[in-house]
C-alpha cells in the first residue's frame, strides 16, 4: 500500500456505513452559527474578526497579523467568527506507554486504537459540518492542526494521525492547561489517553477546561492486561517511559494492583461526574467500532 493511501485504513467502509446514521450532539451551549446539530447562543451570521491568539505550528501564515508582529516582534493570528456551530479539538496522548499492547499479533496498541477511534469521530463531526482540530502530545504539544469544517480537512487530519508515534514521557496535565489557555471560544474537547499521570493533576487540567465552559469527553484507553493483570507466573515489567525494569511474581501483587486501579477508576469517574465531564473507560480488547457505537448510543439516550 502506498503512503498516500495508507492513512485511509483508519476509516473502514463498514464502520463508515454505520456511522452515517449516528450523531454526536454537544450537550452544553457552544458558540457559532447554528448550522447543524447544536443550538447556538448567538443570532445571525458573522465572519468578522473576533480576536488575536498566539501563533501555533500548523496555523496558516495567511492569518498572521503583520502589524501586530511589527509592534511586538511576536506572531499572532487573527481568529474569525466560525461558520460552523461547534469547534472541536481531539487531543491524543502519544507518550511511550501508549505504544503498549499485550498481544502484538491480535491486538493493536493503545495509540493506534486511539487513532482509529479519533478518525471515526472526526469523520462523524465533519459530516455534521462541525470544525475539528487535532493535538498530539507527550511531554509537550508536538502536533497542532487548527479546527476547520471543510470536507477536505479530513484528508489533512488523517494524514497527521497516521504520523503519530509513541515517543517520550507524558505530561497530560501541562498539555491540558496549555490548551485551556489557548482555546478562547467554547467548544468540545475530546481526550484520548491511558491517563498514566497523577490523577489529581489530570483532573485539575480537565477542570480548567470546564472553568472556561468547554464540554469535555475523556476516553480512558487501556489494554486488558493493564486491567486484569493476568500475566505469567514470573514476569519482567518495564516502564516504557523511563526504561526501569523489575522482576516479580504477578500473583503476589495482583490483588493490591487491581484494588489500587479500581480506586483510580472511581476517582476519575466520580470527579468527572461532579464536574460534568463525560468519562468513558475503554478496553482495547473490544473493537474500536463496537466501543464507539456503544458510546454514541449511550450518549444519545442520556442527552
Amino acid at each position: 500500500m502506498t503512503p498516500e493511501l495508507d492513512y485511509k485504513r483508519f476509516l473502514k467502509p463498514d464502520v463508515i456505513s454505520r456511522l452515517k446514521g449516528m450523531e454526536l450532539k454537544a450537550r452544553l451551549v457552544v458558540e457559532g452559527f447554528m448550522a447543524g446539530l447544536h443550538r447556538s447562543p448567538y443570532h445571525g451570521f458573522s465572519v468578522e474578526f473576533a480576536e488575536h491568539r498566539q501563533y501555533m505550528p500548523g496555523d496558516s501564515i495567511r492569518n498572521i497579523d503583520w502589524k501586530v508582529y511589527a509592534k511586538s516582534d511576536r506572531y499572532f493570528v487573527k481568529e474569525f467568527e466560525e461558520e460552523t456551530n461547534l469547534k472541536s479539538y481531539v487531543l491524543i496522548d502519544t507518550s511511550a506507554s501508549m505504544g503498549y499492547s499485550s498481544d502484538q499479533k491480535h491486538r493493536i496498541a493503545k495509540l493506534e486504537y486511539s487513532v482509529y477511534l479519533a478518525a471515526s469521530l472526526t469523520f462523524l463531526m465533519l459530516k455534521q459540518r462541525d470544525s475539528v482540530g487535532l493535538v498530539g502530545f507527550d511531554e509537550r504539544i508536538h502536533t497542532y492542526i487548527p479546527p476547520k469544517s471543510a470536507a477536505a480537512h479530513l484528508h489533512v487530519l488523517l494524514q497527521q494521525m497516521d504520523k503519530l508515534r509513541p515517543s517520550q514521557k507524558t505530561d497530560i496535565s501541562d498539555t491540558l492547561h496549555q490548551m485551556a489557555e489557548r482555546i478562547k471560544r467554547r467548544g468540545l474537547i475530546i481526550l484520548m489517553s491511558d491517563l498514566f499521570d497523577e490523577p489529581s493533576k489530570v483532573l485539575a487540567g480537565l477542570k480548567h477546561f470546564r472553568h472556561r465552559k468547554h464540554e469535555i469527553i475523556v476516553f480512558h484507553i487501556l489494554d486488558p492486561r493493564e486491567r486484569d493483570f493476568a500475566f505469567p507466573a514470573e514476569a519482567v515489567f518495564e516502564d516504557l517511559e523511563t526504561g526501569e525494569r523489575i522482576t516479580t511474581l504477578p500473583w503476589q501483587i495482583k490483588k493490591e494492583y487491581k484494588h489500587e486501579l479500581e480506586k483510580t477508576f472511581d476517582v476519575f469517574s466520580r470527579e468527572c461526574r461532579m464536574s460534568n465531564i463525560d468519562y468513558h473507560l475503554i478496553d482495547t480488547s473490544i473493537s474500536y467500532d463496537r466501543a464507539l457505537m456503544a458510546y454514541l448510543n449511550k450518549r444519545a439516550r442520556l442527552y
